[in-house]
């Protein structure tokens, strides 16, 4: 499955959710792997990973396999997000779904550089929106709570009447019926598309839940989260930026990092634990990667590929790169060379 990040804020709105229905909450973070101040911040983000866990926990505990479908039913999205605070401030709910669209990736990342949702016409003169997203089916959960949001929280400005059809590309769970209880409308299993058909007379329907002043303060702050996503997506993300300028010092220690991020050490490991990822591998991973650019780049030594990546001899870093390819890095090198 594709790695991607959650904000904080839904995956809290997940495990309050599961609470609300009976669930022990310092089972469902134990089975999750997840700390609860790591929570604490809305707009940090979670890992695939863990965000899986947490689900999958979610719906063993509760005997819910279709936990993530009646969560998005029950809940609004603007509870836990500004995605679905500026959904609720748009004036139509065709501005709605282009928030949707251009601020999605703060609710959920799958990096990938493709747009994800999209609008299609039908020749019977509806519309279709889609979710574009590659290897769907790995997470039919993510499916299932995208379109939830989008058709239960557009209940509070238009009647149901506006959806005509739901495609998945997944299989049919074991409770396929609750999906055209949810949604209203038949369902088609095993599609080849994730998409929401719609009377195109809906996008036109007055929104504005929330006053038009909101908006453009909510725009503003949602322009600035983007804008941080794209600089580092992730806590890792600004890791390394931090470790980068002092990476040929061979003096990276966790507890430098953490006060350049205005962290504790301990912070800043169970943040890491949300993201799948501990200090020492993002500082690994960063080194591998690095040292494959130098090198096979062919304008820099072994011996200053060593020290530009922060190792303090020539034989540590080579069996440090031997670990990372099965290869010296002189072959390494070589095998470039001969390509």
């Amino acid at each position: 499955m594709a790695g991607f990040t959650v904000a904080a804020g839904v995956a809290r709105g997940l495990l309050d959710y599961a609470v609300s229905r009976g669930v022990d909450q310092t089972e469902l973070l134990g089975r999750a792997g997840l700390d609860l101040d790591v929570l604490d911040d809305p707009d940090a983000r979670i890992g695939s990973e863990t965000y899986v866990r947490l689900m999958r926990a979610g719906q063993a505990l509760t005997a819910d396999p279709a936990l993530a479908l009646h969560w998005a039913e029950d809940v609004n999205l603007a509870r836990m997000s500004i995605v679905g605070l500026l959904g609720e401030a748009s004036t139509t709910l065709l501005e709605s779904f282009m928030q949707v669209r251009r601020y999605g990736r703060l609710v959920t990342d799958l990096d990938e550089a493709d747009e994800r949702f999209d609008m299609v016409p039908d020749p019977d003169g509806c519309v279709w929106s889609v979710d574009r997203r590659r290897d769907p089916n790995a997470f039919p959960e993510l499916t299932e709570t995208t379109f939830g949001f989008m058709v239960c929280g557009s209940r509070v400005a238009a009647p149901s009447t506006w959806l005509k059809a739901v495609h998945v590309t997944h299989p049919a769970p074991p409770y396929a019926a609750e999906y055209e209880r949810v949604f209203g409308v038949p369902v088609t299993f095993d599609s080849h598309w994730n998409a929401l058909k719609s009377d195109p007379a809906f996008l036109t329907t007055p929104v504005n839940v929330q006053p038009r002043y909101v908006f453009g303060v909510l725009s503003k702050h949602a322009d600035a989260l983007m804008q941080g996503l794209r600089s580092a997506s992730t806590l890792r993300g600004r890791v390394e930026n931090l470790i980068l300028p002092i990476l040929h010092t061979g003096e990276v220690g966790i507890d430098a990092v953490a006060d350049g991020l205005g962290l504790s050490r301990q912070t800043l490991y169970r943040r890491l634990k949300a993201e799948d990822a501990t200090f020492e591998q993002v500082l690994d991973a960063l080194r591998h990667r690095l040292a494959l650019d130098y090198l096979l780049g062919g304008r820099v030594s072994v011996n200053e590929t060593a020290f530009l990546v922060g190792f303090s001899d020539a034989a540590a870093f080579s069996r440090a790169f031997k670990r990372w390819t099965g290869q010296t890095p002189r072959e390494a090198r070589q095998t470039a060379r001969d390509a």
